[in-house]
């Protein structure tokens, strides 16, 4: 933490862009300088908006449109004295002037500045494909975007005769932003095809997890259109639809597509002034947000990062770390102390219908691709007692290094993840290891939690697997576990019955101290391959197992996880087999 003796002598902040980052910055910046002038440069009609609530005001849950502008030049005004500028595009920064020109619907002109704030967020990707420019085709990321496209969803509702068939709407990207229009477009009675380019929803997600929520949209009539494409989007009809061809050749016909595939740091005004860029194109600051000139700071979307645990250095575009940013830019500009910038763990979360997924640090992908090696655990737990009234399943995965220090954490489940995640993401924050979690001590009672919380029993099951005492096996070693492998499947026969993998021996746990000598013969001194359904039966399996003398391990998330990742496995199958 830097500290300074005395404030800076800053006459004239400027601030270019609102909403997370630079009103926080302004903001905060008044609060610290009563005497600084404070001038907010913004080019659209709003400063100050909840761009996260779009979708839910798309969907009707927030009634008001109002509620979603937080502010406007005029509280601002008043409240904060900030000099808040609409409607004004800032296009070119002179550092060695130390001015911005601006650019209104009523000329030119060129501001001064003593400090310079770059707050200019992200632009939208916009993909390759044909007839993006057709009227029926929306973004959703501003209160004009919100504005046309509820407008389109309006007019195609509105004196629709109750037996005729509701509108379509074609959604491509499948990230948090793409899950939220599906669900508000679905809540408004339109019919809905998804189309992703990766071979799973919500890309960030594990593909293990990932398909909890392409069953939770396939169930609210949600059409999945995974690995492939949008090519093309061509006039259909008189009325405005559209036929949006994909890479697979398919054709779906459409009243509206709302395409939110990815954004890129709106970096050019930087980059026009002479600032330093990284490779991904986003502005390099340093650890209170200046950038390479020692007179301008910048925030937000547009900035550089550096991803926690992994080190990838790129953008992060979540109002959290902005307004954070927009806080410690402030802080150094008139001279107070200053928090440096921590690394990024890209905490996220989202509503799919009744499902919830969130995320806190790097997925298993990303370990791999950074080289760092890591243990992997799954757990299926409750959200609380399980002998209380709604007990929820919970869908944990959670990533270890070989020190026991946790890596990343995700979840899905119907209720209680965001509260898992959040302690997740505190002691990943604070370094925290499988004994850490072990030992956190947590609200318990039957409404709200179990006295083994799944935080806990996350480092229960990671302080066996890291220190032996449960080896593990993972459902990507599915192949080599059936070639080399005595399979043992621990549940009930009428699990068993429901599906399972076609070499497996079935052996109930509570049976299993009974019949070794059956499962020593079927191994024939090959190792055994234990599953049960999320791996709490398998665990006691396996340890009477390895104390028998035999070389066993544990799936890790069981059936639950493993028919996930092999949907095909999920099939009613044959008389189970039984020792010889």
């Amino acid at each position: 933490m830097s500290t300074s003796t005395a404030p800076h002598p800053v006459r004239r902040i400027v601030v270019v862009g609102g909403v997370a980052g630079g009103m926080s910055a302004a903001a905060r910046a008044r609060r610290l300088d009563e005497h600084a002038e404070i001038v907010v440069l913004e080019q659209s009609d709003y400063v100050s908006f909840a761009s996260c609530g779009l979708p839910y005001h798309l969907s009707g849950e927030i009634a008001e449109r109002g509620s979603l502008l937080l502010h406007t030049p005029q509280s601002l005004a008043a409240a904060l004295a900030l000099d808040v500028r609409t409607g004004s595009r800032v296009t070119a920064v002179d550092t060695a002037a130390r001015t911005v020109t601006v650019v209104t619907a009523d000329g030119r002109y060129t501001l001064g500045y003593d400090a310079l704030l770059l707050a200019p967020g992200a632009v939208a990707v916009r993909p390759a494909v044909d007839g993006l420019d057709h009227p029926a085709v929306h973004s959703l990321r501003t209160v004009p975007d919100l504005d046309a496209l509820g407008g389109r969803v309006t007019q195609l509702l509105t004196g629709r005769a109750a037996d005729a068939p509701a509108p379509t709407a074609v959604v491509v990207g499948a990230g948090f932003i793409g899950l939220e229009a599906v669900e508000a477009l679905t809540a408004r009675g339109l019919r809905v095809h998804l189309v992703e380019l990766a071979d799973h929803v919500l890309p960030p997600l594990d593909p293990e997890l990932a398909p909890l929520l392409a069953d939770e949209l396939r169930a609210h009539g949600v059409g999945l259109h995974l690995g492939v494409a949008a090519q093309r989007v061509a006039p259909r009809g008189e009325d405005g639809s559209v036929t949006v061809t994909l890479s697979d050749g398919t054709e779906l016909p459409a009243d509206v597509v709302v395409v939110n595939v990815g954004v890129r740091p709106a970096s050019d005004l930087a980059r026009d002034a002479g600032l330093a860029l990284g490779p991904t194109g986003a502005i390099r600051v340093d650890a209170d947000q200046r950038t390479s000139d020692p007179h301008v700071w910048a925030v937000g979307d547009a900035v550089e990062v550096t991803q926690a645990v992994t080190g990838a250095v790129g953008p992060v575009p979540l109002a959290g770390p902005a307004n954070r940013q927009g806080r410690r830019a402030a802080d150094s500009m008139v001279g107070h102390r200053t928090t440096p910038q921590a690394p990024v763990l890209g905490t996220a979360i989202v509503r799919v219908f009744g499902l919830t997924a969130a995320v806190t640090g790097p997925n298993q992908a990303a370990l791999t691709r950074a080289g760092l090696d890591h243990e992997v655990v799954r757990i299926h737990p409750a959200h609380h007692a399980g002998y209380f009234p709604g007990a929820e399943q919970i869908h944990l995965v959670a990533t270890f290094a070989p020190d026991g220090r946790l890596l990343g954490a995700q979840a899905v489940g119907r209720d209680g993840v965001d509260k898992r995640i959040d302690v997740l993401a505190t002691a990943l924050r604070a370094g925290m290891t499988a004994d850490d979690l072990a030992e956190l001590e947590l609200a318990y009672a039957p409404p709200y939690g179990s006295a083994k919380d799944p935080v806990n029993m996350l480092g229960f099951v990671a302080q066996n697997v890291l220190d032996g005492t449960t080896p593990q096996w993972h459902p990507a070693d599915l192949d080599a576990a059936r070639a080399d492998t005595l399979v043992l499947d621990v549940r009930s026969p009428g699990e068993f019955a429901r599906g399972h993998v076609p070499e497996a021996l079935n052996v109930p746990h509570t049976e299993l101290r009974g019949r070794l000598d059956e499962v020593r013969a079927a191994a024939a001194g090959r190792p055994v391959s234990v599953h049960c359904a999320s791996g709490v039966r398998s665990h006691i399996a396996t340890r009477v197992l390895l104390q028998a003398g035999l070389d066993a391990r544990n799936l890790s998330g069981g059936w639950l996880t493993l028919s996930a990742v092999h949907p095909s496995l999920a099939q009613p199958a044959a008389t189970p087999r039984t020792a010889a």
